[in-house]
């Protein structure tokens, strides 16, 4: 890694299969320990049923409400300056039960990369 400042861009912000825009605020194979997303829900949306192969997550809720559904766990709320922590292969998913977008950051350790989410029925 090398020290530098990454502006956000914005007009870069994509739809990803599983069900909400992603913007990538820092993922790049010149810092694999780490990777940094902003996941935007719209309201309504439930993301889906997913895990990640061998990747650690942290959602850091931004704005919004919603409902969060982990492994087996009874579904959980969530809102802003909430932190929800996922192991490595635990089935997840989000539902933005509010009126308006839910924000949060994915930090994902090491980082986010395609080949480790596995999508599940």
């Amino acid at each position: 890694m090398r020290a530098r400042i990454q502006p956000a861009q914005e007009d870069r912000e994509y739809y990803f299969q599983e069900g909400c825009h992603i913007l990538e605020l820092s993922n790049s194979s010149d810092d694999n320990a780490v990777s940094i997303a902003r996941a935007r829900v719209p309201p309504g949306v439930t993301t889906q049923r997913h895990a990640l192969r061998d990747v650690a997550e942290r959602y850091v809720i931004l704005a919004g409400s919603g409902t969060v559904m982990l492994d087996r766990q009874p579904p959980r709320r969530v809102g802003a300056h909430d932190v929800v922590c996922i192991p490595p292969g635990c089935p997840q998913q989000i539902a933005n039960t509010g009126d308006e977008d839910l924000l949060f950051l994915a930090i994902c350790t090491p980082r986010f990369t395609p080949d480790c989410y596995q999508a599940l029925t």
